[in-house]
């Protein structure tokens, strides 16, 4: 007896809901691809667009600068710079000048009668951290106390720092010989400061005294 076997290959799911979604992804990635590709066409476009606005700018501001410096004359610029140059080298060799003077000045205020120096000299220090003036004098005097005496003037002055006398001798005629050492502060012996110092001093020599009426007690 033959049996019947009723088959059938037609799946029972529809297919249509799978095709539909399927073609909506494809749409989609599609879609997100156009948009990307034309983000990016745009963005390449702007930046070739701001490259030659940029390029065009440069030139611009090239030429205004050239206009700019010939209005300012080159050769006037030039010769300015020199100027400049030279006022700055001057100014380095004043401010790294000193006068003596001063300590000429500041010896006849101080030193006594009895005392006469015979012998002067100066080192300048090149050292910035320690700058001033290191002097050295010989002289004589009129017995060991006019020396104690002179001693004691230099200690009191401000502007003579750790004066030491030494090398104390006799000579032929009973008179002390010695070696004075001391040092001076680079401010007081500034050129710079002198000159202002000296123009003061001048303007006020230059005002007149008051006038006063006889008549008035």
């Amino acid at each position: 007896m033959e049996q019947n076997f009723q088959t059938s290959f037609i799946p029972k799911k529809s297919i249509v809901k799978e095709r539909a979604t399927s073609a909506r992804s494809v749409s989609f990635i599609t879609v997100a691809s156009i948009f990307i590709l034309f983000v990016m066409l745009v963005a390449t476009g702007s930046l070739y667009f701001y490259k030659g606005v940029l390029t065009k700018n440069k030139v611009q501001m090239e030429k205004d600068l050239e206009l700019a410096k010939n209005r300012f004359e080159p050769d006037k610029i030039v010769e300015l710079q020199a100027l400049d140059n030279r006022l700055r080298a001057s100014n380095e060799i004043l401010r790294k000048h000193i006068a003596i003077t001063p300590i000429f000045e500041e010896l006849q205020a101080v030193t006594m009668k009895t005392i006469r120096f015979t012998s002067f000299s100066y080192l300048l220090s090149n050292n910035e951290a320690n700058a001033g003036v290191a002097v050295k004098m010989s002289g004589l005097a009129v017995g060991y106390r006019s020396i104690a005496l002179q001693a004691d003037l230099f200690t009191e002055n401000k502007n003579f720092i750790d004066p030491v006398f030494a090398n104390l001798k006799l000579d032929d005629r009973g008179n002390v010989l010695f070696d004075l050492d001391f040092s001076v502060d680079p401010t007081f012996v500034d050129y710079k400061q002198v000159l202002l110092t000296s123009e003061e001093e001048d303007r006020e020599g230059d005002i007149p005294a008051p006038i006063t009426d006889p008549g008035i007690q």
